[in-house]
């Protein structure tokens, strides 16, 4: 059994000190202690001398310190020197007392070293002390002392959700009312206040997954919850956007106070490390408020009973005294009708940390302010003097009607002789109340400090920052990244640089970076009426690797996915001339991955190389992080400007080039090849050409018909005179014969007459066929130049229309503004790879050109 020495037994008849020893059983503080006197009764030197003890026994402490009294503890000093003394003793009480700073510290030595023997002390139980735990003493909000990183405490606890749901919900119940409270949010209904159930779902979304948030993802996810209802209803409808934007900027006002950048730094809210040093030395570890405000106090004191209960769960069963919580002002933090944040987490220890070995210390000097039935788990009581009648009779009530068998008029008497230094210990694992005073504490008892002693105080003591030393959460799989793959190659140095161009071919830039937290878990807000758009991972990692230009690192994998914004913009644009039959349909789109500042784009420098738009995701990725948005992004009206930048690009840059034959009236858009267009050419100049030919031919074709058919009744006719005048000459031949036999007496004797009537015919009939061939040659002539005609103007109305068909102009035609459609601009979130090997953690390129 570890006893603790309090001091000695005090004889309420007698009134004097005796010399039996009060020690008590360390083991009775895991059922808790509070400790009650007014100003001037002992209180803090009681309680000083229980942390005195505490660590002589090898048990840390999370001291909570709202006066400032409990940085004494530092000042343990084993030689007991004046010198040693001397830097902490108020000048003011020196100058009132009208002594030298050097007479003030020999008193003190002289006062401690006389304090100390008579109460059976020595220097080597200072010595002891001073080895026995590491003592430092914290400033959240300063750096006067240890800095304290509250944003720590709002990381996921490293218990399981779901074994400790209840307790996990309570804890979040404690911190949003603690930060709510912080911003002057006080006194609101966990169950009524949509502020308080809005923050609280976020906390549970986070939580529940084993994820940490940060106070910016808080403000951030105010603003764009990660779930889309509450209850039965849409967020926006529980609570709407408006609403939710002035809630985030009320919690933006913590983070953006130039006051506020002292509570992100610091000494994590670990309270293993609060506990215990990296070698195992117990700590007390002391956290100074007094430059707090009340509601700083408070946010801050219930994140760390939160962070405390939460470490209590995470330990084994014991019934000896593991860690000691004390409060040294309780007042404010546990009343008796309110219900202030710190009080829960205050109730369920008190409730149930006797089961871990966790001792819950308060000290109060105002009993009239404490809530009785939260303490009915409290097995010892301390009570000093008190200042009034009411408070001594409001803690009689309290502690009679927690106690059975309580006599309220002994009890009364005893508190009722009370004097400086003299306390009544009721505890229930004791027969009955006994009274005793308190022991000379080891620590000089300067009084409160200020905080530019505090640094000097640490320094004393030799206190530094411990640094976490937890087991990281296991991070959680994002859930659509390729499979990792691993390549025996050695690890690539990468360096840090811009987003890169979703380029097919060309070698993608990386990022590396040391932080594997770098990002948020909460998409930034977009200015109203921007869209947004997600870029798909349609890389593999040995792809990533390829579009970066790098080897692959032997061992990598994929960690988790980081979404970069770029500006994506596209539109679809109708050209249409129904003059030149154009009828065109074109696609201009621009992946811009670096943004002026001051709005400025040159589009066409960013082409969008990646898969079809249609192939974009929906939503991001699980557990995805982002990137930062900056100008002109996050600006409403210079998106706006951009947009109509892009359109009037669009317009400078999507015209078409037209054929045209305004000859043959003969037109085609770009669609239509140049043969393809010549041949049209062709085929309609050949068209015109013949109906010109038609045209210009026909009289003289007319004048060929007549001059072939009279050609044609001539030769006929010429055919048949030759053939009369065949016949012709036949019978002049035989009538001169017969003639010439009549006259030589052959024959039948023929008249000359009738012979030379058949001369005369034939001659005629020779004449006429020499009538007909001139005829016919004229004829012929005249054929002749009536073809040489025709054939002069065929040749001219060909050379004409050949001309014509190679009288080709091209022609721009510009799309009309109003048929300029731009279907996507926006933000668009550009995947990369959070890639782990060696450890080091790399960006990678999850999205390119296909």
């Amino acid at each position: 059994m570890t006893e603790f020495y309090l001091g000695r037994l005090f004889d309420p008849k007698a009134a004097k000190l005796t010399d039996k020893d009060l020690n008590y059983d360390s083991a009775d503080l895991t059922t808790h202690a509070v400790v009650t006197g007014m100003t001037g009764s002992g209180k803090t030197g009681l309680c000083i001398s229980l942390l005195e003890e505490a660590a002589l026994n090898g048990v840390p402490a999370i001291i909570i310190d709202p006066k400032g009294d409990l940085t004494n503890l530092l000042l343990h000093f084993p030689e007991l020197l004046p010198q040693d003394f001397q830097p902490w003793i108020d000048p003011e009480v020196v100058r009132r007392a009208n002594k030298t700073p050097e007479q003030a510290a020999q008193e003190a030595a002289l006062a401690w070293r006389n304090g100390l023997a008579e109460w059976g002390m020595t220097p080597e139980r200072i010595l002891d002390l001073k080895n026995s735990a590491q003592f430092s003493i914290f400033t959240p909000g300063s750096d006067a002392g240890i800095p304290v990183s509250v944003l720590s405490s709002l990381a996921a606890p490293e218990i399981d959700w779901e074994e400790n749901r209840e307790a996990l919900r309570e804890r979040i119940t404690s911190t949003v009312t603690a930060l709510l409270g912080l911003v002057g949010m006080n006194d609101l209904d966990p169950i009524q206040s949509r502020e308080h159930i809005l923050l609280s779902n976020i906390f549970e979304e986070h939580w529940s997954q084993g994820r940490s948030i940060d106070l910016t993802e808080l403000i951030l996810q105010t603003q764009t919850p990660p779930f889309d209802k509450l209850g039965a209803f849409p967020v926006d409808t529980f609570f709407p956007p408006k609403d939710r934007m002035a809630l985030a900027m009320t919690l933006n006002n913590i983070l953006a106070a130039p006051a506020f950048q002292s509570w992100r730094e610091g000494q994590s809210l670990d309270i293993q490390s609060l506990l215990f040093t990296e070698d195992g030395l117990p700590r007390h570890s002391i956290f100074y408020l007094a430059h707090l405000s009340d509601g700083e106090r408070m946010f801050f004191t219930t994140l760390l009973l939160s962070a405390v209960e939460t470490w209590m769960r995470t330990q084994k069963g014991s019934t000896a005294l593991r860690a000691l919580l004390y409060m040294d002002e309780i007042y404010g933090y546990l009343p008796p009708t309110a219900n202030p944040p710190s009080k829960q987490p205050l109730l369920r220890m008190l409730k149930q940390a006797r089961a871990f070995g966790l001792g819950v210390l308060l000290a109060t000097q105002n009993p009239v302010d404490l809530d009785y039935k939260a303490l009915s788990n409290t097995g010892t009581w301390f009570i000093g003097k008190l200042q009034t009648e009411r408070d001594k009779n409001r803690l009689l009530d309290g502690l009679e009607s927690l106690a059975g068998g309580f006599s309220r008029a002994e009890m009364d008497k005893l508190i009722s002789s009370l004097g400086k230094r003299v306390f009544v210990m009721n505890n229930v694992h004791e027969k009955n109340p006994v009274l005793f005073q308190t022991r000379w504490v080891m620590n000089f008892l300067a009084g409160p400090m200020t905080r530019s002693q505090i640094s000097e105080l640490n320094e004393l003591a030799g206190a530094k920052q411990e640094e976490k030393r937890a087991a990281p959460l296991p991070k959680p799989k994002p859930a659509s990244a390729p499979k990792a793959e691993a390549t025996p190659a050695p690890v690539d140095h990468v360096q840090p640089i811009s987003i890169p161009a979703a380029a097919p071919k060309q070698p993608t830039p990386s990022r590396s970076t040391s932080s594997p937290s770098e990002g948020s878990l909460t998409r930034p807000q977009l200015p109203t009426g921007v869209r947004e758009y997600y870029l798909p991972q349609n890389y593999s990692l040995q792809e990533a690797y390829n579009a970066a230009g790098k080897t692959q690192a032997y061992g990598a994998s994929i960690a988790g996915t980081i979404y970069r914004p770029v500006l994506l913009a596209s539109a679809q644009v109708r050209i249409l001339d129904r003059k030149y039959g154009v009828d065109a349909e074109t696609t201009k789109t621009s992946l811009v991955t670096t943004l002026d500042r001051r709005g400025i784009v040159r589009w066409e420098e960013f082409p969008y190389a990646g898969p079809a738009l249609d192939k974009l995701e929906t939503g991001p990725v699980p557990a995805a992080k982002y990137g930062g948005i900056e100008s002109p992004l996050n600006e409403s009206k210079m998106m706006t400007a951009l947009q109509k930048d892009f359109t009037d690009w669009v317009f400078r840059n999507s015209s078409v080039t037209a054929r045209a034959n305004k000859a043959l009236k003969t037109f085609a858009g770009p669609d239509v090849t140049q043969a393809e267009f010549m041949k049209a050419c062709a085929d309609t100049a050949r068209e015109l050409r013949d109906a010109e030919l038609e045209k210009k031919t026909a009289a003289i074709e007319k004048k060929i018909k007549s001059l072939e058919d009279k050609l044609y009744k001539e030769e006929r006719e010429l055919r048949q005179d030759q053939e009369e005048l065949r016949n012709r000459n036949l019978e002049t031949g035989l009538s001169g014969a017969e003639a010439v036999a009549g006259l030589l007496g052959i024959g039948r004797k023929k008249s000359l007459s009738t012979s030379v009537s058949k001369y005369r015919m034939a001659q005629n009939a020779k004449e006429e066929v020499r009538e007909s061939e001139e005829a016919i040659a004229q004829y012929k002539k005249d054929l002749s130049a009536l073809e040489r005609e025709r054939e002069d103007i065929i040749r001219e109305i060909s050379d004409k229309w050949g001309h014509v068909v190679n009288d080709i102009d091209e022609v721009t035609i510009n799309p009309k503004k109003t048929d300029i459609y731009v279907n996507i601009f926006g933000v668009a979130w550009m995947p990369f790879y959070l890639i782990t090997a060696g450890g080091e953690t790399t960006e990678l390129p999850a999205f390119g050109g296909e």
